[in-house]
Formats: structure tokens, C-alpha cells, sequence
């Protein structure tokens, strides 16, 4: 029989360790930012830089919600795939729709007050998430979503596109 004090010390241990870390826990986020992201039809992502600041690029995205994680598909060219492979892996994500962020005079500073978090990237091979994140899009963007598919499927075969997971490290309402 197993002495309850020594397993509970071994339990506490483990989750004290950096294997739990690894272990692929996630973040509890606030009830009212997991639901926006299970609605929302955008995030706005913005790269932060080194020493924790935004960066200047933000945008709208389109994205699907999957294991605790914003995932997203981008064209390799883009901010968002090139401040990745700069070593550019933090983000600052907000969620809603809340227009364009850029218009033809100024910016749009709106989704500001929308419910965000701070997320660690990192660009994902995996030809399953691509099917979960394209289905995904079919039902969010019925409309859109057929100009797209192929697009995206075809990028992320030639390397042209990259998915991009955005795991919360740290959210706020």
C-alpha cells in the first residue's frame, strides 16, 4: 500500500518540477476570456520584442481555438511568421472584433480595451492541426473560407505559409 504522505510529497515534487511545465498543462484563463475566444471570429496579434514591449505591427486575424491555443495560418512573408523566425516568440493577443486595426488615415486602437493575453509562439508542422484549423474556419468563415482553403493548404505544403501557435502565458480579463 501506498503511504499517502509520500505520494502527495511526489505529487507536490512533480508539480513543483520543470517536467510539469513541459507536461503540457495549460493556463486558466478568466470565464469570460475562454468564451470570446471560442466566439470571437478575431484575434489582434502583436510580436513583442525582446524586452517585453509591442512591437509596431498588429493586426487582425483570423483563428481557430484548439487545445488551449490561438492557432493561426500566415503566409511565411508576413510579420507574424518573420518576428517568429527572428526569435521574436512572445505575443500580446486581444479578442474581438473590433474593425481594422489599420485604415486608410490613422489606426484603429479600439480592440485595446478587449479582453487580451500574452502567449508564447511557435511555428507548428503538423498536417492534422492544419485539417482541425481549416475545419475550424469552415464554420467560422462560411463565406470567406472558399476563397481560402486551397490557398492555405497548398501554402503550408510548399512552405509558403506557417501555422502559428499562441499558447497564454499570462491573460487579463
Amino acid at each position: 500500500m501506498i503511504d499517502r504522505r509520500a505520494f502527495l510529497g511526489g505529487a507536490l515534487a512533480f508539480l513543483a518540477s520543470p517536467a510539469w511545465a513541459r507536461s503540457g498543462r495549460r493556463l486558466a484563463l478568466a470565464p469570460g476570456l475562454e468564451s470570446a475566444l471560442e466566439e470571437s471570429p478575431y484575434v489582434y496579434v502583436c510580436p513583442l520584442l525582446g524586452d517585453g514591449r509591442e512591437s509596431t505591427c498588429h493586426g487582425e486575424v483570423w483563428y481557430a481555438w484548439l487545445d488551449g491555443a490561438a492557432v493561426v495560418i500566415t503566409a511565411s512573408d508576413r510579420w507574424k511568421a518573420r518576428a517568429l523566425a527572428r526569435g521574436l516568440d512572445r505575443a500580446r493577443l486581444w479578442v474581438g472584433d473590433h474593425g481594422r486595426w489599420k485604415q486608410i488615415v490613422g489606426r484603429n486602437d479600439d480592440f485595446r480595451a478587449a479582453p487580451s493575453f500574452d502567449a508564447r509562439a511557435s511555428a507548428v508542422r503538423d498536417d492534422a492541426l492544419l485539417d482541425r484549423v481549416l475545419a475550424a474556419f469552415e464554420v467560422k468563415y462560411p463565406a470567406e473560407i472558399g476563397r481560402w482553403r486551397d490557398r492555405m493548404r497548398q501554402g503550408y505544403r510548399d512552405g509558403s505559409r506557417v501555422l502559428i501557435r499562441y499558447e497564454p502565458v499570462s491573460a487579463s480579463g
